[in-house]
């Protein structure tokens, strides 16, 4: 899996360019995808995969929309994360899930499998202090709760952003 998931990541970054932000979340995601299937179970590939791809559909969406929404990403991200899962050559029910994944990674609730909460949580802790004020420690905690579909995925949250 680690030559696939070194292609994954080299074709997110060529997709990427110098878009060093994009990169850095998207390899951030990943890790915290990884870690949390650790705990919670999940098809190691499809994690990997979508976490890497999750949004790839970026820049498209930015081109096409003019917007870098949830929303846009979740329409264009799929043909791309598809064209490159088979390159790769990952099964089609693979590349099935993982666009699914991808199509809905903002959307909780319409895909409701384990890969996908690990790949939704793990966006999660990476955005959380971009999306809310880290320091109201009585709302993120209320957010934390809300928001995080795994355990270990809350247990993180609470570990990162509450037990300072």
């Amino acid at each position: 899996m680690d030559k696939v998931k070194d292609a994954l990541m080299q074709a997110m970054e060529a997709s990427f360019g110098d878009d060093e932000r994009r990169i850095n979340h998207a390899r951030r995601v990943t890790e915290y995808a990884e870690e949390i299937s650790k705990r919670e179970g999940g098809d190691y590939p499809i994690i990997v995969a979508a976490g890497v791809l999750h949004d790839i559909g970026i820049h498209e969406a930015e081109r096409k929309h003019g917007s870098t929404s949830g929303k846009y990403q979740e329409i264009e991200g799929p043909p791309i994360a598809r064209e490159i899962l088979a390159r790769l050559s990952f099964e089609p029910g693979q590349v099935d899930e993982i666009c699914d994944i991808i199509a809905h990674h903002h959307s909780p609730g319409k895909v409701t499998t384990k890969n996908f909460s690990i790949l939704y949580d793990a966006d999660w802790l990476v955005n959380l202090r971009d999306d809310y004020d880290i320091k109201d420690t009585a709302k993120l905690a209320s957010v934390v709760d809300k928001v995080f579909l795994t355990a270990t995925g809350k247990a993180m949250a609470k570990a990162i952003y509450l037990d300072q």
